[in-house]
């Protein structure tokens, strides 16, 4: 019997990097490697070559990778995100935008899908997770899978009646650019100038979005009225429900039962003058190890939220709901009702406070040796400022901090000269951005504006904070709990490469084709420090950076040099510390109060969520400290400021002034003798014939030309300039302000 021919192996080509591009470029979603192998036919060693691309196209900036090691083109979307609903297309259908869009240019076109039968229907203002499907490069369908956000539907804006007995309300918000019209009948009789919330009604007046007021809130520029504005308009919880304040004001002490006895201990906490709730205080003593030689035994006592808000429970539900407090410069608005947030959940001086502490030991050189976590029972002995505690420290002690001096203070500063001896050691992105601070007046009026004093007393306080954040994160991953980690990713390579080129316009380069560490950034910023371009090169390294948050992967926290990192001391204002401690009970075995079993499923989501919380309140504080700001000069339109270029883009120059860091823009139809030109890699504006350079940084004298209380945005011009006609086409798809208001500003 003849056998049959032995049949040769097929070998299949390893695909080009240009194949696999396409590839990717052309599916709906994200592809992880599993399905490029399959589609390329490619097995065993084949791919390893596959993974070798996929690092040299992610390197190369062609592809993203997300999460689950999926790879998609760059800015293209998740396959399940959350996504807003803006509106209508002129067919009905309806549109939304990615709820927190970070990518370049305008966001994606999505078109929304409809809920299945029997589901409720989605409408303009709703927040939705979503499937994401990608028709085509710049365009996406949604298919709902549920709602998260209730639907907007209404505008914040200031009253003007019209004779007729109709009205015109001013929306507050910076993007909306027209006015509604408020039919006779439907003005709840509100008056000139009156702050109002109104219901967004279907049809047009007089070509205008028509609108029913619901409530009147007082005039504009009435005591408070800012810091509403401000909630309003990014919709922030600002009412507890019955239910969580009846919890609340029912709550009392919590037992001493097995808790760990700290009383004895003389734990202070050190907060600013106009801080409004104490949930940390430390502790400091030399190691009486004598095998730690110099070394300290530190200790970080943190209110135990868990104690009174439960998984589940009225209090907890509306915690989730906000994500964190708020704060504006004239009052707060809190994640738990007063009660708790400034009354059993604060560390106030002389009173028994339920607490989660951590021990941690340091050596000489600030390196922890080891650390225990224990629930307890604590009597802070003072309530400290860090202008106290550094003037105590510079020589000047008070009556309060004199008595507390060689058994608090030194040792405090003892132990974190050891803790920023390790900081340095490991490298830390030292980018210090000031703060603006606002004072007000019992009126509501702006008193002064400063920039907030930045002491070692701060970054004492800070570094403990960060090593028991440290302490939760090792802690978790010990005892095999979820961590709800707060992760700061590498910068993009797309935002990197853009770095270098511009870096390399100044002579400067930063390392490339090995692992970036905080170092490198920092070794740049030290070359530039006391120049003409330090300013420029550290708004433009900031702005390279990646955005943190918060997510059950750990990626780790690449500005502070960390590999893990999780927030742990503030469960007062953050609902993510709160997390983290209940996933410490549950692993310690600590007794009430732990995480659910099941909670694991969840946190994927509700990292999402509490990041987009975060985000929401950083965006309201900015806007309510810009209208503070804009109401403090408006008096003063026609004034001359010195100031320097703090954004750069195609429709003209963000300024922010030295004196107060007011923001307020230049348009580019302002600008003198010329028609420029907007060079995004440099981050400056060049005039086509006189090369006239505009640039990120630059130092400038400008008056003020316009200040807009109501929206809180300012327009300058250049001091001794006019403003010169444009030309039509010059000016397509310019507008005199950018669609999110000022350039971001991206915290840790």
């Amino acid at each position: 019997m003849t056998k049959p021919p032995h049949k040769t192996p097929k070998i299949v080509p390893i695909p080009s990097k240009q194949e696999i591009l396409d590839f990717i470029r052309a599916q709906p979603g994200r592809v992880g490697k599993r399905e490029l192998a399959r589609a390329f036919n490619l097995k065993g060693s084949d791919k390893i070559d596959l993974k070798a691309i996929l690092r040299e196209l992610e390197r190369e900036g062609a592809v993203e990778r997300g999460q689950k090691r999926r790879f998609a083109r760059p800015g293209a979307l998740p396959d399940v995100g959350v996504v807003e609903i803006i509106g209508t297309d002129t067919d009905g259908e309806l549109l939304a935008r990615p709820l927190n869009w970070e990518g370049e240019g305008r966001p994606p076109r999505i078109f929304m899908a409809s809920f299945r039968p029997g589901e409720a229907a989605v409408g303009v203002g709703d927040r939705v997770l979503s499937k994401l499907k990608r028709l085509r490069d710049d365009t996406y369908e949604a298919r709902p899978i549920r709602i998260i956000g209730e639907a907007r539907a209404r505008v914040l804006g200031v009253f003007e009646p019209n004779p007729d007995g109709s009205g015109r309300i001013r929306p507050t918000s910076r993007k909306e650019k027209a006015d509604y019209m408020v039919p006779r009948g439907e003005t709840l009789d509100a008056k000139t100038g009156e702050l109002v919330l109104a219901d967004i009604m279907p049809g047009r007046l007089y070509g205008l979005r028509s609108a029913s007021v619901k409530e009147r809130m007082g005039l504009l520029g009435a005591p408070r009225s800012v810091s509403l504005v401000a909630i309003h308009t990014n919709d922030i919880p600002f009412e507890f429900p019955e239910a969580a304040l009846k919890q609340a004001a029912a709550e009392g002490p919590a037992p001493l039962d097995d808790r760990t006895e700290l009383r004895d201990l003389p734990l202070v906490t050190i907060d600013g003058e106009d801080a409004r709730d104490f949930d940390d205080a430390v502790f400091a003593e030399p190691d009486p190890d004598p095998k730690n030689p110099g070394g300290w035994h530190c200790l970080v006592a943190i209110a135990d939220v868990s104690w009174y808000v439960r998984p589940g429970d009225a209090l907890d539900k509306e915690a989730f709901k906000r994500g964190n407090s708020v704060y504006f410069p004239d009052r707060v608005v809190p994640m738990l009702p007063e009660e708790l947030s400034n009354g059993w959940c604060s560390l106030k001086p002389d009173e028994d406070r339920p607490c989660m502490a951590v021990h941690f030991w340091l050596d000489a050189l600030g390196n922890k040796l080891r650390h225990r976590f224990v629930r307890a029972m604590m009597r802070s002995v003072a309530r400290l400022t860090y202008t106290q505690v550094q003037a105590a420290k510079d020589g000047a002690p008070n009556d309060k901090t004199a008595p507390l001096m060689a058994g608090v203070i030194e040792p405090l500063y003892g132990a974190w000269a050891a803790l920023f001896r390790e900081r340095k050691e490991r490298g830390v992105l030292e980018l210090d951005i000031p703060e603006r601070k606002v004072i007000i007046t019992p009126e509501g009026k702006v008193e002064s504006i400063s920039e907030r004093e930045r002491f070692d007393s701060h970054r004492l306080i800070e570094d403990f904070m960060i090593m028991a954040n440290v302490c939760a994160a090792e802690t978790l991953e010990k005892v095999h709990q979820p961590c709800m980690y707060r992760v700061h990713d590498l910068p993009s390579q797309e935002k990197l490469e853009s770095l270098r080129e511009f870096l390399t316009s100044m002579d400067l380069k930063l390392a490339k084709g090995q692992i970036l560490k905080p170092a490198h950034f920092n070794r740049i910023l030290e070359a530039v420090a006391d120049t003409p371009n330090s300013h420029l090169v550290s708004e433009v390294i900031l702005r390279s950076q990646a955005q943190a948050v918060y997510q059950p992967e750990n990626l780790g926290h690449f500005g502070l040099g960390l590999a893990r990192y999780a927030h742990f001391t503030s469960p007062i204002r953050r609902y993510a510390d709160l997390l983290v401690h209940r996933a410490l009970i549950r692993g310690l075995k600590l007794g009430e109060g732990a995480l659910p079993a099941d909670a694991v499923a969840q946190f994927s989501e509700w990292g999402e969520h509490i990041s987009i919380t975060e985000r929401r309140a950083a965006v309201a504080e900015r806007e309510a400290v810009d209208r503070y700001v804009t109401a403090f000069l408006s008096d003063r339109v026609g004034a001359s400021f010195k100031g320097k270029v703090s954004g750069v883009t195609r429709f003209g120059l963000f300024v922010s002034l030295d004196q107060t860091g007011a923001d307020g823009i230049i348009p580019i139809s302002s600008l003198p003798d010329d028609f420029y030109v907007h060079d995004e890699t440099h981050h400056c504006l060049v005039g086509k014939r006189t090369r006239k350079t505009f640039q990120l940084g630059q130092k400038l004298d400008v008056v003020l030309r316009e200040a807009n209380t109501l929206t809180g945005s300012m327009v300058f011009n250049l001091e001794g300039g006019t403003e010169r006609p444009s030309r039509p086409q010059q000016r397509t798809g310019n507008r005199p302000f950018p669609p999110s208001g000022k350039p971001k500003r991206r915290g840790r």
